[in-house]
């Protein structure tokens, strides 16, 4: 339907704390408030979920215009507005819907003498482990309770003991103690992971959530729930204990473990990462990720971590400055004829890596370049089937019209002797790629960068150490077509450098040109040269990515949530 046959949109008018505003017929309260600028506290409600209106967090003061006696006319003022008859009832902002010639107050008396019965209802039997909970520093309780709690508990009865510290899946635990029954967690599971095992068993102030017997939360998408769990009462076994949220450094970048490319949120300190968390973006990944995706980090921290460049020595590998290391490498490949070096790039690279692995193919005189495809099993929420992150950037710029399809004609040709020296960038050849141990032995000069200590790596005449995801920059495009930015969270262990950075020098000692020193620099010579690009610059790429190319792909769960939003059940 286009623009000019959908039909046109009834807005209403509605008083918030005493000013006027605009908004579409159906809009719920909570929402108009926000977008007034008058946020309302909540904890049950989320724009992405049911409104059960269970938490009464919400409460606000509602009016409309009085019925008129029979025979009487109201006159609305010079604005067009009728008078307002305050309703004495208080109402749930979060499953109403506004009204025309609404009136809202969300702190006249009523609503703060609400917030202060529904805060002091909830503490009742919450447990005082304010210093312990991983929650700490990102509690929507700690902070209702300072804004709209009282100063002291009235209540004097011994608290509820409710279970504590109980595994309902293999990443999820369970402090009942402190759960406020919002049930976020329950919906999610229910509505939007189609995995109902959670619920509430009990009544009254014995209520507790609980999973159904002889199940577990172990979909792959449970980690959600801990993130929208306003309370400490859902913890991530990877994350728990581990480290005090107010000491980390965010990062906005996107994920790498696959091709959907989901928006996230490092959480990093002292060049270590503790925690990826989903960031919102409707075109990409709504409010969510997948549990793989969101623990699929611990390799940065591992000890395997390569830190020095290596060269092969009588003695086996030894550490080398880069200079010597760059030298060694530059000084082989320029030995080699046209064609006699391959150059295998990754899916996992940046397109300004994928660029300038483009460019040293070229100065090496090579046509051999492809890349190491990774299928998986699609799901029907966000995971895709392409687990390389930037399948899409490698077939743009380099050229590739089936990634993978020229690995065998590698293989081969190492097997005849016409492939003399390969270049591996950021791939393990021998455990991804179907490579040998004894195909990678037949060459005379092997190259290879990767973050780990490998197989491949061990068969290579130089060794040199490429950044994680979390440690460069750049940018990918996922399997929609959309253009995002991968930011830098902290720099890579010891001497590791950006892959880019890498080949930019590799170029130089061949006798290439300089001139660029960042990965900026390298998008703009990226975008002066393919035309995709044209027109972009990476440092304006907005936080959540610009639609490059059409590629017709939808996303099984965004598809849902539009469905849902378009018959009112969520916001959205």
């Amino acid at each position: 339907m286009s623009d000019e046959q959908k039909p046109a949109v009834e807005m209403v008018d509605v008083q918030i704390d005493g000013e006027w505003h605009q908004f579409p017929k159906g809009t719920r309260m909570i929402e108009a408030c926000r977008q007034a600028g008058r946020d309302v506290p909540h904890y049950c409600y989320h724009p992405k979920l049911s409104s059960p209106g269970n938490c009464r967090m919400c409460l606000v003061e509602m009016g409309m215009p009085p019925r008129p006696r029979p025979g009487e006319e109201l006159k609305p003022d010079e604005d067009g507005h009728l008078p307002i008859q305050w309703i004495p009832r208080p109402a749930i902002a979060c499953a109403n819907t506004v009204a025309p010639n609404m009136g809202i107050r969300t702190d006249s008396e009523l609503t703060r003498a609400c917030r202060h019965g529904v805060m002091e209802l909830l503490l009742i039997n919450h447990p005082l482990d304010c210093p312990i909970c991983d929650q700490a520093g990102e509690c929507r309780l700690q902070e209702f309770s300072v804004e709209h709690g009282n100063g002291a508990s009235r209540f004097r009865e011994n608290k509820v003991k409710k279970p504590k510290n109980v595994a309902i899946g293999p990443r999820v635990r369970l402090d009942d103690e402190r759960c406020i029954m919002c049930s976020r967690c329950i919906r999610f599971a229910d509505e939007i992971a189609d995995d109902p095992v959670l619920g509430f068993t009990d009544r009254g102030s014995h209520t507790t959530l609980a999973v159904h017997p002889g199940r577990e939360l172990a979909n792959n998408y449970s980690l959600n729930t801990v993130d929208i769990c306003p309370v400490g009462a859902l913890t991530s076994n990877d994350f728990r204990f581990q480290m005090r949220v107010w000491f980390l450094k965010e990062t906005e970048s996107i994920c790498t473990s696959c091709g959907r490319g989901c928006n996230l949120t490092i959480g990093g300190r002292e060049g270590e990462v503790h925690r990826l968390t989903p960031r919102q973006n409707d075109a990409v990944n709504s409010a969510w990720m997948c549990d793989h995706g969101r623990l699929n980090f611990h390799y940065l921290n591992s000890e395997l971590r390569l830190t020095d460049p290596l060269i092969r020595g009588e003695a086996g590998h030894e550490t080398a400055t880069w200079a010597q290391a760059l030298k060694t490498a530059a000084a082989a490949l320029a030995g080699f004829g046209p064609n006699e070096v391959a150059v295998i790039a990754s899916g996992r690279l940046t397109n300004e890596e994928l660029f300038m692995a483009r460019q040293f193919a070229a100065a090496v005189k090579s046509e051999f370049i492809d890349i190491v495809p990774r299928l998986g099993e699609a799901d029907d929420y966000l995971a895709a089937a392409d687990r390389n992150p930037n399948t899409l950037g490698a077939k743009l710029i380099l050229g590739l019209e089936n990634p993978g399809a020229g690995l065998k004609s590698i293989r081969d040709g190492i097997a005849q002797g016409r492939i003399k020296a390969l270049v591996a960038l950021q791939e393990n050849l021998v455990d991804d790629a179907g490579f040998s141990a004894g195909d990678l032995g037949k060459l005379e000069f092997l190259l290879a960068t990767y973050p780990l200590a490998n197989p491949t790596a061990e068969a290579a005449d130089v060794v040199l150490p490429g950044a994680g995801f979390a440690e460069k920059r750049g940018s990918m495009i996922n399997l929609t077509g959309r253009l995002q930015r991968l930011n830098r969270a902290h720099a890579g262990p010891g001497q590791t450098r950006e892959p880019w950075e890498i080949l930019r020098d590799l170029i130089q000692e061949l006798g290439g040109g300089n001139g660029i020193y960042r990965a900026d620099d390298v998008f703009a010579a990226m975008a002066a040269e393919i035309k995709e690009f044209a027109g972009l610059k990476l440092a304006d790429l907005p936080a959540d990515g610009v639609a490059l190319l059409d590629t017709g792909e939808t996303v099984p769960l965004l598809d849902r949530e539009r469905e849902r939003k378009a018959k009112g059940v969520i916001v959205g």
